[in-house]
């Protein structure tokens, strides 16, 4: 027995040194899964020196036994832990649904941990192999029986919204770990919890983790980004500059220089490719060129702005409000003339799972949903992982603003639309504060310059 367990260390720590020494995205699923491996190695230690002492209890001295099987009943009461913590998150991060059994799970845990260091050992010797069995062992099967059944819990709730590939990885983990421990009840001689334990990491690994495949994932946003970047309406462009002819043959005088230096700068703008992410004052700039240019075609057309002054060297993923407000415009003023006005606001808030994060609001006093159209932009926006870019429609705009925040920020942030209680829609971008959940932001998670 000793040599598979010798065998399950050696290739933990094989994907332990691949995996740590990887650049990888320092994202609370990420450090949680650091954290398993670390604990898993200690444990695999553990598990090799009982399957030693237990079996040499004439020779070992007894409190020997005793502190070394404290030590690990505890680290595998503490990996099931992390199992069922990363999959809550995993599940958090796709649907957004906070936590809400991680406090139950974590008393759990205490009240296990202390039974563990206090209730009396009792080995059981047969002709097979010696183990340990009694009142603290069965403490430790009834902690982890309690967490599969939070981890079903929350994927009851949630199985249709997750990725497939999650899915599979989830199952095979949760499969192989009741296999095993059903195993290990009916034949509590033959020891192999580690083996457990090591098969649903290495579902995680080769599904969800491996470096390889996370850098291959980042390589596809990256281009995926700058493809969703280069998707201006040209529309826009066309009915500009007619304008400005219009108005060129009507009057030659200033205006027209102002309005094609506007112009200027919004396209000089909105082609900065080269960074991802600008600060917001700079985002904002560019709106502002955008909407002049807008209010001079349609003076009946107002634009308002509410920005705390200390939010403007926030970072934010670089051209999301010019589609959100040009969507505004197309959506909902058109239907009334292009008469009414458009609020734009950015200010601090705090998310019960993101923590201090930036909200900016787009708020207009156009015609709202048409009949059915809330559903079918709700849907877009959930499953916006599933759709492919678009190069014309109704929705480019806010399914390409949606993506390109997902992939920059993370799943826990992004797009979403209410109703006005006076008419018109506003659309909330919720976006984080600081670096620690930009999944890409110059080039940080893979040493490297940014496309």
């Amino acid at each position: 027995m000793l040599r598979m367990e010798i065998a399950l260390f050696l290739v933990l720590a094989f994907i332990a040194v691949f995996y740590y020494s990887a650049g990888r995205r320092h994202t609370p699923l990420h450090r949680t899964f650091s954290l398993l491996l670390a604990v898993l190695l200690v444990h695999l230690v553990l598990d090799g020196a009982t399957v030693y002492t237990v079996n040499h209890l004439e020779t070992v001295p007894l409190l020997l036994n005793h502190i070394l099987h404290r030590l690990f009943i505890g680290t595998l009461v503490l990996a099931v832990f992390l199992f069922y913590q990363y999959i809550a998150i995993l599940v958090e991060e796709e649907t957004g649904k906070p936590r809400r059994l991680d406090m139950a799970a974590r008393i759990l845990l205490g009240v296990s941990e202390l039974g563990i260091l206090v209730l009396p050992i009792h080995f059981a010797i047969t002709g097979q192999g010696n183990y340990s069995d009694g009142i603290q062992v069965s403490v430790c099967y009834l902690s982890i029986a309690i967490y599969l059944v939070f981890c079903v819990i929350l994927l009851a709730g949630s199985w249709s919204a997750l990725d497939r590939k999650k899915k599979i990885a989830i199952s095979a983990a949760l499969a192989i770990h009741l296999s095993v421990s059903l195993l290990q009840a009916f034949h509590p001689t033959w020891l192999i919890s580690g083996m457990g334990l090591t098969l649903m990491t290495l579902s995680f690994y080769l599904t969800l983790e491996n470096p390889e495949i996370l850098r291959g994932e980042l390589v596809e946003q990256k281009m995926s980004m700058l493809y969703l970047k280069s998707q201006v309406n040209p529309h826009f462009l066309y009915n500009t500059l007619d304008t400005i002819r219009i108005q060129a043959q009507l009057n030659d005088d200033k205006p027209v220089a102002d309005l094609l230096m506007r112009l200027v700068d919004f396209f000089r703008l909105s082609v900065k490719v080269d960074r991802q992410m600008v600060a917001l004052d700079d985002e904002l700039e560019l709106l502002e060129a955008y909407m002049e240019l807008m209010c001079y075609r349609y003076p009946q057309l107002t634009c308002t702005y509410d920005i705390d002054p200390d939010l403007g060297g926030v970072l934010v993923p670089n051209f999301i409000l010019q589609p959100i407000v040009e969507n505004s415009l197309l959506h909902g003023l058109k239907n009334k003339g292009y008469r009414g006005e458009v609020r734009i606001s950015a200010f601090r808030t705090k998310s019960a799972v993101q923590g201090d994060c930036l909200e900016i609001r787009v708020m207009d006093t156009g015609s709202g949903f048409t009949e059915g159209k809330k559903e079918q932009v709700e849907e877009l926006l959930q499953h916006y992982d599933k759709k492919a870019p678009k190069l014309e429609g109704n929705s480019i705009g806010i399914l390409n603003v949606q993506k390109r925040i997902k992939l920059l920020c993370g799943r826990g942030y992004g797009l979403w639309y209410t109703e006005n209680p006076s008419g018109g829609l506003t659309a909330h971008m919720l976006l984080p504060m600081g670096d620690e959940n930009m999944a890409v932001r110059n080039g940080e998670s893979e040493g490297e310059n940014v496309i």
